[in-house]
């Protein structure tokens, strides 16, 4: 009787069902000396871990603190970095807007051909935007005669 409920835990065991009692006793079994022969195989097993368990690790642990360091030291040459960034562009702003006068003309001649030609461009886009709906009216009322 007592070999086939070892069976019946091993088999358990093998699936991942037993508790912590179930595999005390699977322990216990194993480790005297009247295991069954068709289950003398598992027995290294169990002793293994038995003497795992008994096995100490002395080696200390260091733990490593140099990444805590390395976030911080990444996260202070970012602030350089963009700081950097930053004043260069407020002293350089003037640099990059030299003439403020954009679009004044003193001849006023000029400022009418610069003015006209400014419109006729203009004019040609919107021609276009409007040709392109001309197309979008003539597809709609095409639809609504089909699907009426």
């Amino acid at each position: 009787m007592e070999l086939n409920k070892i069976e019946i835990v091993l088999e358990k065991y093998f699936q991942g069902e037993t508790n912590s009692v179930e595999e005390k006793q699977l322990k216990d079994y194993f480790s005297s000396s009247n295991v069954a022969q068709h289950l003398e195989q598992y027995a290294p097993l169990f002793s293994y871990f038995a003497l795992d368990k008994d096995q100490k690790n002395g080696k200390e642990i260091q733990l490593n603190t140099k990444n805590r360091n390395l976030t911080w030291f990444s996260i202070a040459a970012s602030v350089i970095v963009l700081m950097g960034i930053g004043t260069y562009g407020y002293f350089n702003y003037e640099n990059f807007n030299p003439d403020k006068n954009l679009g004044t003309y003193n001849d006023p001649e000029l400022a009418l051909k610069e003015t006209q030609k400014a419109l006729a461009l203009l004019s040609t886009n919107i021609n276009v935007g409007i040709e392109s709906v001309q197309y979008i009216q003539e597809y709609d009322h095409s639809k609504n005669l089909i699907f009426k």
